[in-house]
Formats: C-alpha cells, sequence, structure tokens
C-alpha cells in the first residue's frame, strides 16, 4: 500500500472536528418531521444548544440545526437563524461571493440569500431564483423528546459551489450559522462571530458515494463513477439511466477524469479469498491493448479526518487493491485516470485481479471517449440583404423589419446535448432566440450546420440597446458524476428601433 502523506482537508487552526455529511438515497422532503425516518443515518455534530444534522445527494444538501435549548413556540420570525458559507473555500470573506442564507422579512418558512460585504456587512436579499428551501418545525427528535425548534434546510449544491465530481478530494465547504431564541432568550453564533472572521467556521465534507446498486453493478467493474455498468450499451460505449437515477444521462459518452469502480460485494469476495493486486488494461479504438497506467489519490478517513493516500502501479504494471472494508471517499476506487489525450471512439477497459499469480476475476467495460466540445459559430447576422458585422450600429425599422441569423453548432461524433442561441443587453436583461435539447429519439445527434433563425420572418429586438448574441451549444458528455463539457461564441452590436 502506498505511503499515507501527512495532509487533511480538516482546519489545522481548529483541530475540531468537521460535519461528515452522509448520502440521501432518497430525496429528503424537508416538510416531513425530523424523526420520521428520512433523516436517519445523518451526520451530526454538536454545538451548545444542539446539533446539526447533515444529508446530501448529488443535486442538494439537506441540514437541520436541532435547536433543543428552544423550548417556546413563538409564532412569527422573532426566532430566525443565518446560514453562511465560504463558496471558494479559502476561509477569508470574499465580497459578492460569500454567502449567506437568513429568514425572508415576515415569512418563517421563505428563505433569504445575501452576499457578504465584508465582516459582519451583507447585500441586501437576492431576487435571483432559487430552488433552496427552509421550514421550521416545532417538534421532537432523537436529540430530545420534548418540543423544541428545528430549522431545516434544501440547499442547491450549486449556490454554495459545491460539485461531487471534484477528482482531487472529498467535495466540501466551510460553514456558520447563528440560532435566536426569543423564549428562552438567547442568541448563539456556532462559531463564535463566524460572521465577521471566516477561519472560525467549520468544515463540512459531503459524501458523493451513494455507490451503485448492486443490481445494476457488472460482475467485478461496478461502473464509471456513479452510471452502473449495466446502463452503459457495450456496443455503443454510451450511456443511459433513469430519470430517476442519481446521475441522469442519456445516450452519453465518457471523457473528463473517470473513476472506474468495483463491485463492491465483489471487491469483498476478493479480498477475503486473499486477492491483493490487479492490472488495469486499455484496449483503443485502433491497435492493440496496453497497460492503463495513472497516479491518483484518495482520501481515507482516520477517524476524525480524511488523510490523503497515494496510489500508482508498480514496474510490472500491478495496483495493490485497498482494502474494501476502508472508508475511502470513493470507496472501491480501482483506477482515475484522465481521458484528454485519448482520441475519441470506444475504448475497452479491462481489469484483472491476481491472487499470487493466478487470476482471480477479470472483467471488461467498452466507453465511447469523446473530449472534443461542439464546434459553435454565429455564421452571419443579416439585416434584409446585408450582413451586420460586429460592432456595427443598425437601425431596425417598423415591424416586420428585423435581423436573421445563420448558426452552427454541430459535433461530428453525434454527442451534442443541447443548443442555446441568446441575446443578452441591458443590466443583466436576456431573451432566448433558438433552443433545442437532446431527446433519445435523436440517436447520435450531430446539431446543425449554418441553420437559419429564425426559419421564417425576422427577430425583432426587445428595445433599443446594446446587445451581445451568444451562442452556446453543451456536450453530451459525463465524467460519471454529471454533464461536462461546453463551448460558446457570441457577437456585438448596437440595435436602435425607430
Amino acid at each position: 500500500m502506498a505511503k499515507i502523506k501527512n495532509l487533511t482537508i480538516t482546519s489545522p487552526i481548529l483541530f475540531a472536528l468537521p460535519l461528515k455529511s452522509t448520502w440521501a438515497v432518497t430525496p429528503i422532503d424537508i416538510n416531513s418531521p425530523l424523526s420520521g425516518g428520512a433523516w436517519d443515518g445523518a451526520g451530526k455534530l454538536k454545538f451548545s444548544r444542539g446539533e446539526v444534522l447533515a444529508k446530501n445527494d448529488a443535486q442538494f444538501l439537506y441540514m437541520a440545526i436541532d435547536v433543543v435549548q428552544d423550548t417556546g413556540n413563538d409564532s412569527g420570525t422573532g426566532d430566525y437563524f443565518w446560514l453562511s458559507f465560504d463558496r471558494n473555500r479559502d476561509r477569508a470573506i470574499t465580497a459578492n461571493y460569500d454567502i449567506n442564507y437568513a429568514l425572508y422579512p415576515g415569512q418563517p418558512n421563505k428563505l433569504a440569500r445575501q452576499y457578504y460585504l465584508g465582516p459582519a456587512r451583507w447585500t441586501g436579499i437576492l431576487n435571483d431564483p432559487s430552488s433552496s428551501e427552509v421550514v421550521q418545525e416545532f417538534g421532537s427528535s432523537e436529540a430530545s423528546s420534548a418540543s423544541h425548534r428545528i430549522w431545516k434546510f434544501k440547499i442547491d449544491l450549486k449556490e454554495i459551489n459545491i460539485a461531487l465530481s471534484w477528482p482531487l478530494s472529498p467535495p466540501y465547504s466551510y460553514f456558520g450559522f447563528r440560532v435566536k431564541s426569543t423564549r428562552p432568550g438567547f442568541t448563539t453564533d456556532f462559531p463564535g462571530n463566524f460572521f465577521k472572521d471566516f477561519k472560525k467556521l467549520r468544515q463540512i465534507i459531503l459524501s458523493r458515494k451513494p455507490g451503485i446498486p448492486e443490481k445494476l453493478a457488472g460482475p467485478v467493474i461496478g461502473g464509471i463513477g456513479l452510471i452502473p455498468k449495466s446502463n452503459i450499451n457495450q456496443s455503443t460505449g454510451r450511456a443511459t439511466t433513469d430519470a430517476g437515477y442519481y446521475t441522469h444521462v442519456q445516450n452519453a459518452a465518457f471523457g473528463g477524469t473517470l473513476n472506474v469502480i468495483g463491485n463492491r460485494t465483489k471487491l469483498q469476495q476478493l479480498w477475503a479469498q486473499g486477492a491483493r493486486k490487479y492490472r488495469v488494461l486499455i484496449d483503443p479504438p485502433t491497435g492493440s491493448a496496453q497497460k492503463l497506467l495513472s497516479n491518483w489519490s484518495n482520501y481515507r478517513w482516520n477517524g476524525s479526518s480524511y488523510v490523503l493516500q497515494t496510489f500508482s502501479a508498480s514496474a510490472l504494471g500491478y495496483y495493490q487493491l485497498a482494502n474494501p472494508a476502508i472508508d475511502y471517499s470513493i470507496d472501491d476506487l480501482l483506477i482515475q485516470f484522465p481521458t484528454i489525450a485519448l482520441l475519441p471512439g470506444i475504448h475497452k477497459i479491462t481489469v484483472i485481479f491476481y491472487k499470487g499469480r493466478t487470476v482471480a476475476a477479470t472483467d471488461t467495460v467498452n466507453i465511447y471517449i469523446d473530449n472534443h466540445l461542439p464546434g459553435v459559430n454565429i455564421e452571419s447576422i443579416k439585416h434584409g440583404r446585408s450582413e451586420v458585422s460586429a460592432c456595427a450600429i443598425e437601425t431596425i425599422g417598423p415591424a416586420p423589419d428585423g435581423l436573421n441569423f445563420r448558426i452552427t453548432a454541430h459535433d461530428p461524433q453525434g454527442n451534442l446535448r443541447a443548443i442555446q442561441f441568446r441575446a443578452t443587453y441591458g443590466e443583466n436583461q436576456a431573451t432566448g432566440i433558438f433552443s433545442e435539447s437532446y431527446g433519445l429519439s435523436k440517436g447520435n445527434w450531430a446539431g446543425h450546420t449554418n441553420l437559419l433563425i429564425p426559419s421564417s420572418g425576422n427577430w425583432r429586438p426587445p428595445q433599443t440597446c446594446a446587445y451581445s448574441f451568444v451562442l452556446t451549444a453543451w456536450a453530451r458528455t459525463t465524467n460519471g458524476y454529471g454533464y461536462i463539457g461546453h463551448n460558446s461564441t457570441h457577437r456585438n452590436l448596437t440595435l436602435l428601433l425607430k
């Protein structure tokens, strides 16, 4: 086993345990009671007035602040909370970026968001849409049978800048909160004065290991990331999962940095049988199979923090099998390898386990690898028969006068997921012009070349203004945890309406 380095992702200053979120197998309905069973097995962290619970899935962090000492069932918003996150994880307050959640004025079950401007200073309430929510409950919990105040949160991971697909560390953030009680009267910050000094924030480590369901996993290779082997078409190398699955993809190619995950039950059996090493081979679209050699790191839980452990192949191309009983940030990880240098096409991955010199088990998986981004181009913008060049000032007459466009959003490998063509203008204003998304009926969708927009008539700007016409195309490529990759281009004009 590779030597463990002295590197942790917990704070060396605080010497305090982090809050370890656990995986929510099904999304948590925060309107249901805390004692209803959905929070069973949640990560917990005590503070002076109660405890904090945390679970997460691939989209949301579910948190509950169980304020067992707030036993007064006060109505309105006299009782309140603050909940802050260090979005860039630099342990310092970053103006107009780090975020604080609080109650919306006068509405005890509506979540408000604001950015920090500095220590103990914030912007006004943000008005952009949010899927995050808060619900307060007054009832019992596992921590106390007496009725008390409970704050339950559903926080969109994108809002706090957390992605489960981070390859080099477990997903984490730093957080702090305040709870205010009217009866009995107290105001408690955790940690103290967190909103003035982010060095005091506590760490929260999210789970990204729901585990590939046993019934969907391959016999030895469980899958790629969170995508089960049984959801990867072995003829095309592309993956399709159910709409309700952790990671929903449709006919998706693979790219980026990939994690090959073992079948948990099989790895336990192999370990019990004495298998301790394995090799990984890759068979490219053209040429012969070769050893797949890679170096990677995985975080191992030592009881109080995650410590970094490195893995690499021996001179003969053998990897040491990690004990499947040990808790890693990515469990059952057989190999992590970058695909950026690989040619597009189907690559066969083979894993061979050995007990001594005897082959104990072997399995293969075919995956279509494509790291090429879709090509995008605004071929032309025309006013009547005249081409309108970038930075031009163009006068648009009365309706039906307007513009038409020709755009290209094309992926020759057929791995296009979506196209969006829109105009931005004014102060954070935008209007859609054309969009199209992938469906399985499209097969290996390559997109469009020199497409006329609109197909008939003209597009008219909503007002006189400077416009940026933005064309974006997203790839139908996954790293096993979600879609990755997009390409964008834009052209700027000033349009005057008569």
